[in-house]
């Protein structure tokens, strides 16, 4: 532990096995993680009975407090230590959502965001935080937050009776038609900037009311100010959407990617599983694999598997494919495992052939084999000399983009696992 950096991060505790069997976040990864194996640690209900099966231990490094909260509860999903008994279901860290393709957009609190026409904030670490920002944003900008379809054209809304929150001057009433549409959405860009880092005026302004109301002893309007600036401050308490991914969250009909995947892959039945695969490096060395499963177009996170490249010196993409995919099936095929009805491989015709190399080799027939290119997501299939272009829109296309993408995700993670090896002599 002496070897562990002082900065905020999340730790990782290993059994003999090299099992990951407890995460945890800390703001000093050396003084948090060092917590475990003292006298008080040894006794405590919380600890004292498992902190003997540490053998090992690793960390990631982040660069802020809020980062180690939302990496925790990644590799916690992804990964399911024995030992910890919060953050293992698919509850989700909020968002802040503005919505976009409306005449009045809406601003919510939500932990299932729109995938498509909505400017999202987040995930942000304190809920609570987050629903009193919006409180706050919400006396200043006067957005509204309520579920109408307000459409201007219609004149049938200025008959409309607005909330309390028209009454209370904490919404310009668009329910009513009191604000047009040119100036309702200047008050959202106006909100925007400020979720975008041009706070320091607003702050500014706020703390000056704060400390007038304390000159003139109204200490509980400054206290209110004070509690206010606050929750503004916190809303720096976010992750962001590609680094902290939670794709449990945006929400894809399995039930029509999987039609349309029997229908644009010719297939005799509609696929129930399909697995996917993906290869990362470390650091330009060490190589890693992950392989994800999907049933019934959902992940199943029990069929998750991560492999250690092993006979692939330096980066070769199509050689550590033939490798996982070799290990993972002949393994199947040994013990009378049933094959996925469709096998996904990240990248191209070269990374597609890669791996029907591997079912050559150990004269096994392969499932439905496909891959898909990042660049342009097209669909590489065994006999076809050209790829097949999808709509972005298609069902079986975003079906096939969800399985590929959670695979790369559960490769990254697997390669910060790793990361730290070398250290403690592995």
């Amino acid at each position: 532990m002496r070897k562990f950096p002082t900065t905020p991060g999340v730790y990782l505790m290993k059994d003999s096995q090299g099992r990951v069997i407890y995460v945890g976040k800390a703001k000093n990864l050396r003084s948090r993680a060092s917590s475990y194996f003292n006298a008080e640690a040894a006794v405590d209900v919380r600890t004292g009975y498992w902190v003997g099966e540490i053998a090992d231990a690793d960390y990631v490094e982040t660069d802020s407090e809020v980062d180690a909260l939302l990496m925790e509860a990644r590799l916690i999903k992804d990964i399911q230590p024995k030992y910890n008994k919060d953050l293992k279901d698919d509850k989700s860290f909020p968002y802040l959502m503005i919505t976009q393709r409306e005449d009045f957009p809406r601003v919510e609190f939500t932990r299932e965001p729109q995938e498509k026409n909505a400017k999202l904030y987040g995930p942000f670490a304190s809920a609570g935080a987050l629903r009193g920002a919006i409180q706050v944003l919400q006396r200043i900008f006067k957005f509204r937050t309520c579920s109408l379809d307000i459409d201007e054209g219609d004149e049938r809304w200025k008959w409309f009776r607005p909330c309390l929150l028209a009454s209370i001057d904490q919404c310009t009433a668009p329910c009513n038609l009191r604000i047009t549409k040119e100036e309702y959405r200047k008050d959202i860009r106006r909100l925007q900037m400020f979720l975008e880092g041009n706070r320091d005026r607003l702050l500014k302004q706020l703390r000056e009311e704060m400390l007038e109301a304390s000159k003139e002893l109204q200490f509980e309007k400054a206290a209110k100010l004070r509690d206010e600036i606050n929750m503004l401050e916190r809303l720096d308490e976010r992750g962001e959407l590609e680094t902290h991914a939670q794709p449990e969250v945006f929400y894809i009909d399995p039930k029509k990617g999987l039609a349309g995947l029997r229908k644009v892959l010719g297939l005799a039945t509609t696929p129930r599983s399909i697995e996917g695969v993906d290869i990362a490096h470390l650091q330009g060395g060490e190589t890693v694999a992950s392989l994800v499963q999907f049933l019934d177009g959902l992940p199943f996170k029990p069929g998750y598997r991560r492999y250690k490249i092993k006979g692939v010196k330096g980066v070769d993409d199509f050689r550590s494919i033939h490798e996982v995919v070799a290990r993972r099936f002949k393994k199947l095929h040994a013990e009378g495992e049933v094959f996925p009805d469709v096998l996904l491989i990240d990248g191209g015709k070269g990374q597609l052939n890669a791996a029907l190399a591997a079912f050559r080799d150990l004269e096994i027939e392969p499932p439905t084999l496909i891959s898909l290119a990042k660049k342009e997501e097209e669909i590489y299939r065994l006999g076809e000399s050209e790829p097949l272009r999808l709509s972005r829109h298609a069902y079986a296309l975003r079906l096939l983009q969800y399985v590929r993408d959670e695979a790369h995700r559960f490769a990254q993670h697997y390669h910060h696992i790793l990361r730290k090896k070398s250290t403690f002599g592995e």
